[in-house]
């Protein structure tokens, strides 16, 4: 028995060695089968891999062609499609899927963006709109086929590199070669993992003018251009690099005092966009609109109807402040090169394509001139074979290799006035001709192809001599042949910026509670301060002389014993605070003049001394720098002399608000009282005219118009013969065409020539302006009549110079005063000559106004007293 189970122990222990044996194995095996991999390292080389791929593959164009992969394999698929006829864009789209890895909306999308750009691609159909926003019709509805410009630049199937699509199955192309900045001209913009892509559009005739800028060596400046127009300020666009901006604007006119019209708008927003801001900016508040009609067809139309009241002038700033009619984009020029994307700027990608055109031009020319060559020798072969009747050689010969080595044997003479050497193709060639061609071979023909050929070669390789020439021609003959009805659409225009405290509508009302101490707009049961907005600043006033400025809210506690409360202006220098206060409990009666031009925000700040016990006695607040006169009443005391005295304002100077003032005196005040409203201390306003920005300023900017006071008004003359008069407010709006800004004076002469488009005569007249506000025309209603000449010189003289028939006649000098005499802005004029009139020239003129006997003795005097009149004195003096 033992040993039986001494056995059965031994086998037992046999069998569990050999299962861990096996066990040990299958796990040897599992981890060679299965080797672990971490989550993190796996995420890293699979992201990198994805992440490149989108950034090469999908969203970023490259430098050479501009494009982006889908783009190009569409362009390849319609070149491949291209009969002259227009293709279903169904029929492109899935022609295009054989080389484009994904699906068909990517390249239905792509395809009418390309469409769109109005560029590369000629549409026919419904392909939506860019000013409104509507989509492209669907695809089977819709019709495409390249463009003569796509034609003409894009493709040239023997200096294109060629690679296999996706599957192996078909060729694509690396790269198109486009022989023009078509990345610059179409603009791009593509989102990738990590990085970015935009490339603004540019003007087509701008980009070849800044080629060939580039190709001669001088210096050139590109800036975008936009299909929707507007106006732009490219101060800050840094050659379209990170970091840079444009300020874009749609373009907003005065139609009538209650209607303004928006003609163009800003780069990446529709009609529709657009209208949603306003309307958007209208319910915040911002802006007081009555309706919008949204008129755009082929154009931009969308009128905005203004309630009675509504300033236009402050309205076209507020939507510029508070809408998408004022947008700012921030360009981000990233391209493919050498697989590796590349960030530089848009001189330095005209310069790359200017160069690459210029090699893609020299490749073309070095082919064919080598196939001007090949078929020079062939044909000088095929004469020499024919002509020296070498055929007739090989009739005794048996084998191929005999008939080869007897017509090169008859060659040989003839070698040396070849190109290059014989090869055993070329005689095999010419084994190829058919009898009937070598009966009928004409020798003269022959010759004169040949010499055909060589005229060819020569001027071949007189373009490879001058490269940099031909390419610039090449510019020009793309510009001439595709460049008409492509002009500049954005206007350039350095734009100042809108302080949108300034425009804001005052939408909400302010109260104060001044025993408790609170401000705000939801205090309607207190007292009625003022209009004001909710993004406006309040300036209040404590009896102890503190001041703070707060944001206007709901409800804020600022402090009790409120003595003003009123909507603050920052870096206001007119209005004036004329303040009287007492020093501490028993100190001297101060006395002061002062601007608050600017403060923190929520900060207390005091007036005085700032000597506890202190308190503003009197205070008044003077948008206009007024100076009043007060009464001081003092408090009865002994050996007092003087009990009641006046004081003016007038007489301090004004002063920083951190000034202590003047001690007014030095015993106690009973009462202050009024005695005389004050005038304006500050003199009349001073006002510039900024060209670059058409507007007003009184910082000194641009031209000086004079000093303005009360109702003095502003005269505004077009080019287009019309006049109107203005206010001097800092917010009004110019026309574009503006010819003479100046400040008003009726008694001023202005002699005008122009042409009457009804009679078909040159006209000239001179008149007094009438003082009208609204545009009115001095040259008439046809809109074909336009302004020639308008002078403010009192005795203009004018030399006239004849065209046509009349060319040979001798010029004309005419005085102007003894021509005509001042009449009526309304009336005709005299009719300048009866002649045809080619040129009308201003002469210096003889007879100069006389001095007034009232006139400054000096011209610095004339400075002094008005600087606007310093032209008329000095032209007196010469």
């Amino acid at each position: 028995m033992s040993n039986e189970k001494n056995e059965k122990t031994d086998q037992q222990n046999k069998e569990k060695l050999k299962l861990n044996s096996e066990i040990s194995d299958k796990g040897k095996h599992s981890e060679e089968m299965h080797k672990i991999v971490h989550l993190s390292g796996m995420y890293k080389d699979w992201f990198l891999d994805y992440a490149s791929y989108v950034i090469l593959e999908r969203a970023v164009p490259h430098l050479h062609d501009g494009l982006k992969p889908v783009q190009r394999r569409i362009l390849h698929a319609m070149k491949r499609l291209d009969d002259g006829r227009y293709n279903k864009v169904a029929n492109i789209i899935g022609y295009t899927m054989q080389y484009h890895p994904h699906g068909d909306a990517s390249i239905g999308d792509a395809l009418v963006q390309l469409g769109q750009k109005d560029l590369l691609i000629d549409a026919q159909g419904n392909w939506g709109n860019v000013l409104t926003g509507d989509g492209a019709a669907a695809s089977r509805y819709i019709e495409a086929r390249l463009s003569k410009f796509a034609l003409d630049v894009v493709f040239n199937p023997k200096t294109t590199e060629w690679k296999k699509s996706y599957d192996g199955r078909n060729n694509e192309p690396v790269t198109l070669p486009v022989k023009f900045p078509l990345l610059l001209a179409q603009g791009v913009e593509g989102i990738a993992v990590g990085l970015a892509s935009k490339i603004l559009p540019h003007n087509f005739n701008e980009l070849i003018d800044a080629a060939i800028a580039y190709l001669k060596g001088k210096n050139f400046e590109i800036y975008p251009d936009f299909l929707t127009g507007g106006i732009a300020d490219f101060s800050k666009y840094n050659e379209g690099i990170r970091g840079g901006s444009i300020k874009i604007r749609a373009k907003i006119e005065k139609e009538d005092k209650k209607t303004l019209k928006i003609t163009e708008l800003p780069f990446s927003k529709t009609t529709q966009s657009l209208i949603d801001s306003i309307l958007k900016a209208n319910e915040k508040g911002k802006i007081k609109i009555r309706k919008i009609d949204d008129n755009t067809a082929e154009n931009v139309e969308i009128l905005i109807h203004l309630p009675a009241g509504t300033s236009p002038d402050q309205t076209i700033d507020a939507l510029y402040a508070f809408t998408d009619c004022e947008v700012s984009i921030s360009p981000n020029s990233c391209v493919i090169e050498n697989s590796k994307p590349v960030f530089i700027g848009v001189s330095e990608m005209l310069k790359n394509s200017a160069d690459n055109t210029v090699e893609l031009l020299k490749k073309e020319l070095q082919i064919k001139k080598h196939e001007l060559q090949e078929a020079w020798h062939l044909t000088s072969l095929e004469k020499i074979f024919i002509e020296n009747r070498i055929y007739h050689d090989i009739e005794e010969c048996e084998t191929w290799e005999s008939i080869i080595k007897t017509i090169d044997k008859g060659l040989e003479p003839f070698k040396k006035m070849l190109l290059r050497e014989v090869t055993e193709e070329d005689i095999v060639k010419l084994t190829e001709i058919k009898i009937k061609r070598i009966t009928k071979f004409d020798i003269k023909k022959a010759d004169e192809y040949i010499r055909g050929l060589e005229e060819e070669i020569k001027e071949v390789q007189n373009h490879l001599d001058h490269i940099i020439e031909y390419a610039i021609n090449y510019y020009k003959q793309i510009r001439k042949k595709h460049g008409d009805g492509r002009d500049r659409k954005t206007e350039i225009r350095n734009l100042d910026s809108i302080a949108a405290t300034q425009v804001v509508v005052a939408n909400r009302k302010l109260y104060v509670n001044r025993e408790e101490g609170f401000i705000g707009t939801g205090l309607k049961k207190d007292e009625y301060v003022s209009e004001c907005s909710d993004i406006d600043e309040v300036i209040v006033f404590l009896r102890d002389g503190k001041y703070i400025i707060t944001k206007a809210d709901d409800k804020v506690f600022v402090g009790k014993d409120i003595i003003h409360v009123a909507v603050f202006k920052r870096n206001d220098n007119r209005t004036i605070y004329n303040i009287i206060y007492r020093d501490g409990l028993n100190g001297a009666i101060m006395i002061k003049r002062c601007a608050i031009k600017g403060i923190t925000r929520d900060k207390d700040y005091t007036i005085s001394k700032g000597t506890k016990g202190s308190k503003i006695l009197y205070m008044t607040v003077n948008p206009n720098g007024e100076a009043e006169t007060v009464k001081i009443y003092l408090r009865p005391r002994p050996r007092l002399k003087k009990p009641i005295f006046e004081f003016e304002f007038s007489e301090l100077a004004i002063k920083g608000r951190q000034s202590m003032g003047n001690i007014l005196t030095k015993y106690a005040i009973h009462k202050i009282v009024l005695k005389d409203e004050g005038v304006s201390t500050l003199g009349d306003r001073k006002i510039w005219f900024e060209e670059e920005v058409l507007r007003l300023n009184a910082d000194g900017r641009g031209n000086y118009l004079g000093e303005f006071h009360g109702d003095d008004k502003i005269l505004v003359v077009t080019k287009s013969g019309k006049y109107r008069l203005s206010t001097y407010d800092l917010m009004n709006h110019f026309e574009d065409d503006v010819m003479i800004v100046e400040k008003f004076r009726q008694e001023k002469i202005f002699s005008a020539v122009y042409y009457d488009a009804d009679l078909e005569y040159y006209y000239i007249k001179r008149f007094i302006i009438d003082p009208i506000d609204k545009p009115t025309s001095f040259i008439g209603d046809n809109e074909e009549s336009r302004l020639i000449k308008l002078t403010e010189v009192e005795y203009p003289r004018l030399e006239v110079s004849f065209g046509g028939r009349h060319k040979n006649r001798e010029n004309d000098i005419i005085e102007v005063a003894e021509f005509i005499g001042v009449k009526s802005y309304k009336a005709r004029g005299k009719r300048l000559s009866n002649y045809e009139v080619k040129v009308v020239k201003e002469l210096e003129p003889l007879i100069i106004k006389e001095e007034d006997p009232e006139m400054p003795e000096s011209v610095e005097d004339m400075k002094d007293e008005d600087p606007s009149q310093m032209s008329l004195f000095e032209n007196g003096k010469k």
